[in-house]
């Protein structure tokens, strides 16, 4: 088998390529850490802006003690056709109101399943991306996508 030559990415639209990998791929991986053991996940965000990602979260879950130890974390975007965007963020927790019924009114399913956006168990995190790489398929080779 020959191996695959991956076209070259331009790095004036490695942004753009990023951006609509993600819009493709639609449900990131989110990994976190317990102690010294990686924890991974695939996530729904609720929310995105730009590379921005909002996450819904039950108190309850694993992920809620991982974040508050260690906010920070990675989220893994694979589309398709492998392309892959990798973000290193930082979590937060989101306690704009205005930003919260943003958030509570554009999702169906959080009112379906938590009823109220008063719900104890509801916790919304923002992951603020420090780094973000992106990576065509087979290509071996990230390219450092710009923030703004």
């Amino acid at each position: 088998m020959s191996q695959p030559q991956p076209k070259p990415v331009d790095p004036a639209e490695v942004r753009e390529l990023a951006l609509a990998t993600m819009k493709r791929a639609k449900f990131p991986m989110l990994a976190t850490v317990e102690g010294d053991q990686p924890r991974l996940r695939p996530i729904s965000p609720v929310k995105t802006d730009g590379f921005t990602i909002y996450v819904a979260n039950l108190r309850r879950y694993a992920k809620t003690e991982q974040l508050a130890a260690n906010p920070k974390a990675e989220l893994c975007y694979t589309d398709d056709d492998h392309h892959q965007v990798r973000i290193t963020a930082e979590a937060s927790l989101v306690t704009d109101a205005s930003l919260l019924k943003e958030i509570w009114d554009s999702n169906p399913l959080l009112r379906a399943y938590l009823r109220t956006p008063d719900n104890p168990e509801l916790i919304i995190y923002r992951f603020t991306p420090n780094h973000v790489r992106y990576m065509r398929e087979w290509a071996l080779e990230y390219h450092t996508v710009p923030l703004t």
